[in-house]
């Protein structure tokens, strides 16, 4: 049987040596001037674009595209870059910090045409026809009231130079906790500086370098505080030992805090400062200035079973020895309740100044 033939066809070609040289000079040739095209055209993109990598161009043959972005190789990420990035970011936003001033929500036309007499405090009202008098009280051992102790020029002193240092770098700020937390006041830390995580450092804040230190007229006001509280005392207690009730000291520490209408501070202990102080039940001297404020204090951290009193401006509140430890805190502060010559002299706004030394 024959055996079928191939319909597949053979192409021959034709031509002769002679042109199948020429026709391969020809693409070398044109090859070539291809190459030399797309290098010049390379070298002039590289030098727009110096971040371009090498050897990435359009083909010669195509127009064109729109809105195309060019390929650029990207670093593998690093997780520890990442994180270091992340750091930095959160310490320059820590970094800027605008200070608050305690001195600029009052409208001093409203005080300027008003005469002062010596107020007293009563509540939400404020009794001008009644002199201020000072009272002192032994609330309980190792804690005593001087109520109306501060003058009023101590007190636009102290007002003046807490907003001086306060508009400075350290000044005050809403102090919080990592989760994002914030107490329900402005703080500014003299001596040392404290917050309610870190607790005591020398510095904890990236927009402060060093510490502000204790005015010495604060100081000096401390001590006569503390004098006088020895004093009665002395002349009202059996014991006659005043210095073992109420150990005497030179604060070192100064939290300044500051309480809008709207501020509080729940019951705790003041426990962060150096066991040596703590066992000596070295005191906590607190000066009040400004609106009033509800104070309650107590063994237990139970509000129900707290007593209360109300601070107002100008009374100085000390409490160590044997109440060194109690639970303390501020429920409310009672607006319009400080003494309108005060704000005319001041400007101070709306809310308490509070500061308190201690000795760490």
């Amino acid at each position: 049987m024959p055996i079928a033939k191939s319909r597949r066809r053979t192409r021959v070609d034709l031509r002769t040596p002679a042109d199948k040289n020429s026709s391969q000079k020809s693409v070398n040739a044109a090859n070539s001037i291809i190459q030399e095209d797309h290098k010049s055209l390379s070298i002039c993109d590289e030098e727009k674009s110096p971040t371009r990598p090498k050897g990435l161009h359009q083909d010669m043959d195509s127009e064109p595209r729109k809105n195309v972005s060019r390929y650029v190789p990207r670093a593998k990420s690093n997780p520890k870059n990442r994180r270091a990035k992340e750091l930095t970011g959160h310490a320059e936003k820590q970094a800027v910090i605008t200070p608050f001033d305690i001195c600029t929500c009052y409208n001093r036309k409203s005080l300027m045409g008003e005469t002062f007499l010596p107020a007293r405090n009563t509540g939400n009202h404020i009794d001008t026809e009644h002199p201020i008098t000072e009272t002192r009280q032994i609330l309980r051992p190792g804690m005593v009231l001087l109520t109306n102790y501060i003058s009023l020029p101590e007190q636009v002193n102290i007002i003046n130079r807490c907003r001086e240092l306060g508009l400075g770098p350290g000044g005050f700020c809403q102090p919080g906790y990592q989760n994002g937390a914030k107490l329900r006041l402005q703080m500014m830390c003299l001596g040392k500086m404290w917050d309610p995580e870190t607790k005591y450092e020398e510095r904890s804040r990236s927009d402060v370098v060093g510490t502000l230190s204790i005015p010495d007229d604060f100081v000096l006001l401390v001590k006569k505080a503390l004098s006088d509280a020895h004093l009665l005392i002395e002349k009202n207690e059996i014991m006659k030992d005043a210095e073992k009730m109420l150990p005497g000291m030179t604060p070192d520490v100064c939290i300044v805090n500051f309480y809008t209408t709207h501020g509080k501070l729940g019951l705790h202990q003041d426990r962060d400062e150096s066991e040596d102080s703590l066992n000596k039940g070295l005191p906590v001297i607190s000066f009040s200035v400004g609106d009033s404020a509800e104070f309650l204090y107590g063994d237990e951290r139970d509000i129900s079973k707290a007593e209360s009193i109300l601070l107002k401006s100008g009374d100085v509140l000390i409490f160590g020895g044997q109440s060194r430890h109690i639970y303390h805190g501020v429920t409310s502060i009672i607006p319009n309740t400080a003494p309108p010559a005060l704000l005319k002299k001041t400007n101070l706004c709306p809310g308490r100044l509070n500061l308190t030394f201690r000795h760490f």
